[in-house]
């Protein structure tokens, strides 16, 4: 494999100027960032910062596994840190910037003289630490804090918690390894080795890379870590609650993993990682194990949201083609994480099928996690409701709300990628930024209303004339498409998604994109049992749901929707800030028997009425009320 010269532009020489994202990004900076500062002050998940003595009672109690989540509570501050920084680089706020540096304080006082830092084990049990990797996420907490450090850095230039979490990894380093004496272990959730790859890119520090390879490699061998680790304790490690190594994807070393299992976040936080490493390393055989497990995910585990994992027992993956709609789980962080993923798959190869499945997670599992309001969440992302599904305010598990809101105040960094020879847009919706190419500044500035129409304009603004690769995504459901240069249309040559215009550029070019939207419906795989005679509408790189607050009268599993008839793109101002909802002439069943027998001799009957569908991802911001993805079709 060769190393693909393309990277992303961070997102904070990115600027975001579209109406689409631009009030996602105004929301979390005004409201989402503050309220959850909040929310972990009232879960006195920042008075645990402090180590009060003696230790207060738990919060929340054990459950029947001897299990508090209070042992992660550290991840939850490192990603608010993480998402508050990505908000600064937007926009300076003395206030966010104190109640950072507050936490820093607490930090720099709780690490202890050898750079252990956890605010569970410095307070509670100092003298179990490193002895339940399965279930403790010790290096978890610490890759979340580190990934928190690395972000304030890079938006206000203060190296204090940096200086701190440096000092940490270097205790991990000593303390895992190969080496003589050094314990052989890895985390049982999955996140540290994200954050060290991002530490070697910030600092060229070599051992950060060495050491997120050692995590990923080691994971799986045999004898199997997790075990051993149990019998020192004096557990049995066949009382493991998961019952299964799948659960954390330690079953068998990475690179021999050809389905994803277990965990839907664990995954693909894993599978970031081994991209990353695949990137970074060169190394073509972790390449093949992520393009494997990449094809078993999105052939046979992705709804059609972007959402992963099926099961609320195990928080992730069942069976292939296991999918259903009601109970689904869907978990906001592993739709976050899917984007993460594909971001990074995109980098090997520049491949617009990566960049398809990373759109489609943003845009719809992911951002349906967030409220339109900024400060309620999902934690599941189903399908289909009967009106039992309402947004909260906080969870004793509060890891989504962080995780949606981190992906937001980033989203810039997902939009454009640079290199010696050219740029690539990924996204659209409004984007500006200047790279360097060929050593010329080249100012470029996108300009749509995407997602809701499809006409881009980018313009291109060198310093001097210069000749370079303008990579523009043409994405999987553009059929169509069209470019023009300054006016003249352009050949549409399109290689694995992208089409590549090659010229001269000089001052003031423009280049205009059309990308059809007509309404589209899509079919699940037959072995997809939920969706058999059904079917899912997508506009553009978005799916849409009907909600009863748009379709009065029963709950919307009543509707159908012919498969002869018409669907039509329809503007509501009236709808939110406004939204393109898709309007069809449907039908509506109601029993045959006006008695209302429970079953009938007859079919029922279908009664005309009008099918309003909108964008999944504003579903449950009104009235409570059903709703659901996947309708029944008729034939008539």
């Amino acid at each position: 494999m060769t190393k693909r010269s393309y990277s992303p532009v961070p997102f904070s020489e990115v600027a975001v100027t579209g109406p689409f994202w631009r009030e996602r990004l105004d929301v979390v900076l005004a409201r989402t960032i503050p309220s959850q500062h909040a929310r972990l002050a009232e879960a006195h998940i920042l008075e645990a910062l402090k180590l009060p003595q003696p230790p207060p009672p738990l919060y929340i109690p054990r459950n029947s596994h001897n299990f508090t989540m209070q042992v992660f509570w550290d991840s939850d501050v490192g990603k608010w840190i993480e998402a508050a920084s990505y908000a600064l680089a937007h926009r300076r706020d003395p206030d966010i910037e104190a109640k950072v540096d507050a936490i820093v304080d607490d930090l720099d006082r709780a690490q202890r003289p050898d750079g252990y830092l956890n605010s569970w084990y410095n307070g509670r049990e100092p003298d179990k630490r490193w002895t339940n990797l399965r279930d403790n996420h010790e290096l978890y907490n610490a890759g979340h804090l580190l990934e928190g450090a690395i972000a304030y850095f890079r938006a206000t230039g203060r190296r204090r918690l940096l200086d701190v979490m440096e000092r940490y990894v270097d205790h991990i380093a000593a303390t895992f390894g190969t080496a003589p004496g050094q314990k052989r272990g890895y985390c049982g959730h999955q996140e540290i080795e994200l954050a060290l790859v991002k530490l070697y890119r910030l600092t060229g520090d070599k051992r950060r890379l060495d050491l997120a390879s050692y995590f990923i490699d080691e994971r799986g061998r045999q004898p199997h870590y997790f075990t051993g680790e149990a019998l020192a304790r004096g557990d049995d490690p066949a009382d493991y609650w998961a019952k299964t190594y799948e659960y954390n994807q330690s079953h068998i070393p990475v690179r021999e993993q050809t389905r994803m299992v277990g965990h839907a976040v664990r995954g693909m936080y894993m599978a970031s990682a081994m991209a990353d490493l695949a990137f970074e390393r060169d190394d073509e055989a972790l390449k093949r194990a992520c393009e494997a497990l990449w094809r078993d995910v999105t052939t046979a585990q992705m709804y059609v949201t972007g959402g992963l994992g099926p099961s609320e027992t195990n928080e992730g993956f069942t069976e292939p083609y296991d999918l259903p709609n009601e109970s689904a789980y869907a978990e906001t962080c592993a739709a976050v994480a899917l984007a993460f993923w594909a971001q990074r798959m995109l980098h090997l190869d520049l491949d617009g099928a990566y960049a398809d499945v990373m759109e489609l997670a943003l845009y719809n599992g992911a951002l349906s996690g967030l409220s339109r309001e900024g400060s309620h969440y999902f934690y599941a992302n189903p399908l289909e409701s009967r009106g039992q599904h309402k947004r909260w305010a906080w969870h004793l598990c509060p890891c989504c709300t962080m995780n949606v809101s981190r992906l937001v105040a980033s989203i810039a960094g997902y939009a454009i990628s640079a290199s010696e020879s050219g740029v690539a847009f990924h996204l659209y919706g409004g984007f500006e930024t200047t790279a360097e190419i060929g050593g010329v500044k080249v100012a470029l500035s996108e300009r749509s209303d995407y997602p809701w129409h499809g006409g881009v304009e980018i313009r291109v603004e060198p310093e001097t004339p210069i000749a370079f690769d303008l990579k523009l995504r043409i994405p999987g459901w553009a059929h169509s498409a069209t470019v023009a240069v300054n006016g003249a249309p352009v050949e549409l040559v399109v290689e694995r998604g992208y089409a590549n215009i090659r010229r001269r550029w000089s001052r003031g070019d423009i280049v205009t994109l059309n990308l059809p939207m007509p309404p589209e419906r899509l079919y699940a795989h037959p072995r997809v049992r939920m969706d058999i005679g059904r079917v899912a509408l997508r506009r553009g790189p978005l799916i849409y749901c009907v909600e009863e607050a748009d379709n009065p009268g029963a709950a919307v599993q009543s509707l159908t929707l012919p498969r002869a008839a018409s669907l039509e793109a329809e503007w509501r101002a009236d709808v939110f800030d406004g939204a393109m909802t898709l309007v069809g002439e449907g039908r509506r069943l109601e029993p045959a028997d006006a008695r209302g027998a429970l079953y009938p001799p007859s079919q029922p009957r279908l009664k005309a009425d009008k099918v309003t569908a909108i964008p999944y991802h504003l579903w449950a911001n009104r009235e409570p009320g059903s709703m659901q993805v996947w309708i029944g079709e008729t034939v008539e």
